[in-house]
């Protein structure tokens, strides 16, 4: 049977425990709507582990035997974010003392991972910035490789990140090109820095972008 861990929430306003009216609440669990103090809630003998070190947070879980997920809503993205855990004290104990004998072990790894991600982001952007040349044998040199480093950022969600980017798709290539002239060639930025709707500021500095990109074509 899969387990359900309980969801506390980091309220953005202050709010009190609907049954014994305790408040402001630092954390809370909503219960039918109604907001209740951890105390209520029975959560109120675990301590907060905050998100950050997966290892200790990992071991931590897996030694409570009861635990809880805490989250706080981020009105910029519309959505709950993780920030951490409630576990047992002697599960975290437990946890840290694990995560302080292999200490050393575990930096050697990550060395060793790190490593290995540098090589791997190497090929990504040479392999962008060989397709941008081949497309656009005129983009200056340091424009290459400003606009491959910058479009295969990990993490980053952005073209040379995604499977067409990856696939080194025509189409993909293209847009990370046109996005870089948008920004550093146009007054693209400028616009929208003086509140002109994006959807406008794109039709205003198009015709530029088209003859950036034909005269980088050659």
């Amino acid at each position: 049977m899969e387990l359900v861990a309980p969801v506390v929430v980091e309220p953005l306003r202050r709010r009190r425990c609907a049954e014994c009216r305790t408040g402001p609440l630092e954390r809370m669990v909503l219960e039918f709507n109604a907001p209740l103090c951890l105390d209520c809630a029975d959560l109120g003998h675990l301590v907060f582990l905050p998100r950050g070190d997966t290892a200790l947070t990992r071991r931590a879980r897996e030694a409570s035997a009861l635990w809880a997920l805490v989250v706080r809503h981020n009105r910029r993205r519309t959505r709950y974010e993780r920030q951490g855990l409630l576990v047992e004290e002697a599960a975290l104990a437990s946890a840290e003392a694990a995560c302080l004998a292999d200490a050393e072990a575990r930096a050697r790894r990550r060395a060793r991972d790190a490593v290995r991600r540098e090589a791997q982001d190497a090929r990504v952007r040479e392999s962008l910035a060989a397709e941008i040349r081949r497309l656009f044998p005129r983009c200056p040199e340091d424009r290459v490789a400003e606009i491959a480093a910058h479009a295969s950022q990990r993490g980053s969600g952005r073209v040379g990140r995604t499977a067409a980017g990856r696939a080194l798709e025509p189409g993909a290539v293209t847009a990370a090109v046109r996005a870089s002239v948008r920004h550093v060639d146009t007054e693209y930025d400028a616009l929208l820095m003086r509140g002109v709707p994006r959807h406008q500021a794109r039709t205003r500095v198009a015709p530029v972008i088209e003859t950036v990109l034909r005269a980088w074509q050659g």
